[in-house]
């Protein structure tokens, strides 16, 4: 007849209680903040905070409370105006020591974080962000692989004992220009060049080998280029911590990013647009300054700058092999931490099987002598020339340690030298991440702001408020009791999915409050199957509590079906959507999988609560 185990009462209390925990942190608004942090040269103590309350004094901005947190100065503010006047302060005030940057801080108690609850990540349609249009550099990258393929070509020639003058390439050729130091030398050089890589094209004249690397693969590297960046972006940004962020390529050569919730756009560009990597390389002997003043350079030295400024206030100047030993693209894992002897920071760098077998032979032979670190990166610059815009990357290479091995390692060691933490930190994502395949001009930047959100936000809210008003007040009047039953099954459905979506770190967008609407929606079109099966029993003539019971046994299936091919279309728009379409996905499938539970098993936990303790039933309000 119309039971209930005690377990499942004691189910829905549970679930009622997770709901409630879960769901409060989004009752908690954010302050609009600006968050300071440390960059070289820079330390986040109190002095600066005084330094800071000083600043914002003058500027005539009021902050709500300014607080040290984890490496970091926290400036809280009343509204977003005040922010932004804030933030103007305190660039040019903190200079280049320190990263200023937009954010919201959390007013959640620290009673709920304790247990993990947090509010839920708003998309950029919602919160705001910042929105980047990228080209990419393709020249850039094809240099790059031709450059690879000059040096690859003087190591294979020289394993080979194949003499030549020199392996040159013209800036921008596609041709790599080999001349031998004899004639007779051009068949054994071809044979060496075309059995390390059939895919090269070869011509030859007297002691001049000429290699060229064919269309197909020059429109391969440039395809792969581009891809190559979009899952850097992706690793990088998903370090960061922004929540669903839309990358995606626009023709050929652009690639477009949306970082919702970040709102300085100079911090965004500092990390998703560097190309910074590392290359370890031998430091070779020899006065590097008299090579400089004579211009008498081994042939397989090159030279390079510490970071150390020497007595006449530039930078020292060293000789290092042309021959690289290891480099970041071959690093399988990066951490900044403290060097425990000399206690500066440091990354801790493991390399793959192929740098690592490098490395170890490098050190099993070179026990006492120095090896450098070179830390690259390339710096996108645009210039005006003759009223037109003309972009062009410059290279940075600058030697960040020079130490002694002092006994063979492989796969694992440390690379120090490094500034401070901050530096150490951005050093470890941007080498966990990858490095990128060609550099990137911000060709377009947008900022939107938290205002546009908030009033999404409102609007959204308001729907979703009215679609609740509408259905509560049409169960009310037409289904009576069921009616209040039916309305407090929909108030768990929807307090349960936002937990869920709370507890997960699921991004509310404007297409996922649609997609709670439409949740709510099905939730009603499961209450009403039931309350009409529930009639259809009663009009039959079968007993009150008999019918409340078959009502839901004979509908519970109807509504399961339903439900399952809805997830089903739901997982499918996950899976092969992206940014927007995900978020309608992730509410829809959440939604459809509470609301099942809700409808079904609490509804009834609830109508057997109110009825099945009666003896002589024989109404019901429905």
């Amino acid at each position: 007849m119309l039971t209930y185990p005690r377990w499942q009462y004691v189910l829905i209390l549970l679930v009622l209680v997770f709901g409630v925990i879960y769901a409060l942190p989004n009752a908690y608004p954010q302050d609009p903040s600006v968050q300071v942090t440390a960059d070289r040269g820079g330390v986040v103590d109190e002095t600066l905070k005084a330094r800071v309350e000083r600043t914002l004094a003058e500027a005539g901005v009021t902050p709500r409370a300014i607080d040290l947190e984890d490496e970091a100065l926290l400036v809280r503010l009343d509204d977003p105006d005040e922010q932004g006047r804030a933030a103007d302060a305190l660039r040019p005030d903190l200079g280049d020591d320190f990263v200023v940057a937009l954010s919201l801080a959390s007013t959640v108690p620290e009673w709920l974080q304790s247990l993990g609850a947090e509010a839920m990540p708003l998309g950029l349609d919602l919160r705001g962000g910042v929105h980047f249009t990228m080209q990419v550099d393709q020249q850039a990258a094809l240099d790059k692989r031709m450059d690879a393929t000059t040096e690859d070509l003087r190591v294979l020639l020289r394993d080979q004992r194949v003499r030549y003058q020199s392996v040159t390439r013209r800036p921008g050729s596609s041709e790599v220009t080999i001349t031998l130091a004899e004639e007779a030398d051009a068949d054994a050089a071809r044979l060496a060049i075309l059995e390390s890589d059939p895919t090269l094209q070869l011509s030859m004249s007297g002691n001049t080998v000429t290699v060229r690397v064919s269309d197909q693969e020059l429109s391969q590297i440039t395809a792969d280029a581009i891809e190559q960046n979009i899952g850097t972006l992706r690793n990088r940004i998903n370090a960061l911590g922004v929540s669903e962020p839309v990358i995606q390529r626009q023709g050929n050569d652009r690639i477009v990013v949306q970082l919702p919730g970040v709102q300085d756009t100079a911090q965004a560009k500092r990390i998703i647009g560097a190309t910074a990597t590392l290359e370890y390389r031998a430091a070779l002997e020899g006065n590097a300054y008299d090579a400089i003043a004579t211009g008498n350079i081994p042939p397989d030295a090159k030279v390079y700058y510490r970071r150390e400024i020497g007595p006449d206030g530039n930078p020292i100047p060293i000789l290092l092999s042309r021959r690289v030993i290891a480099t970041g693209d071959q690093l399988v894992h990066a951490a900044s931490q403290l060097d425990p002897q000399s206690g500066t920071p440091s990354v801790s760098v493991r390399l793959n099987n192929a740098g690592g077998q490098r490395m170890f032979d490098f050190t099993s032979q070179s026990v006492g002598k120095p090896m450098a670190v070179v830390f690259i990166e390339r710096i996108p610059e645009v210039r005006m020339v003759n009223g037109e815009e003309v972009r062009t990357t410059r290279v940075s290479e600058e030697v960040i340690s020079v130490a002694n091995i002092n006994g063979v390692f492989g796969k694992e060691f440390q690379t120090t030298g490094l500034g401070s933490m901050k530096e150490a930190a951005d050093l470890a994502l941007l080498l966990r991440s990858g490095s990128l395949a060609a550099p990137m001009m911000f060709i377009e930047e947008r900022v939107v702001g938290p205002s546009l959100g908030a009033e999404n936000v409102e609007r959204g809210v308001t729907a979703v408020k009215y679609a609740f008003l509408f259905t509560l007040v049409f169960f009310l009047i037409y289904y009576r009791m069921f009616g209040i039953i039916t309305c407090i099954a929909l108030l768990m459905n929807l307090l349960v999915l936002v937990a869920i979506m709370s507890l997960f770190g699921a991004t509310l967008t404007l297409p996922g409050l649609a997609g709670i609407v439409l949740t709510v929606g099905m939730s009603v079109d499961a209450n009403v199957l039931i309350n009409e099966r529930i009639r259809e029993e009663l009009r039959a003539g079968m007993p009150a509590k008999a019918a409340i019971a078959a009502g839901y046994d004979r509908a519970s299936g109807t509504i399961m079906d339903a439900n399952i091919t809805t997830i089903l279309a739901g997982v499918a728009l996950f899976a092969f959507g992206t940014g927007p379409i995900k978020g309608f996905a992730v509410s829809l499938i959440v939604g459809i999988a509470v609301s099942a539970y809700t409808a079904v098993s609490a509804s009834r936990g609830i109508a057997t609560l109110i009825y099945g303790s009666r003896r002589k039933l024989k109404t019901v309000a429905i």
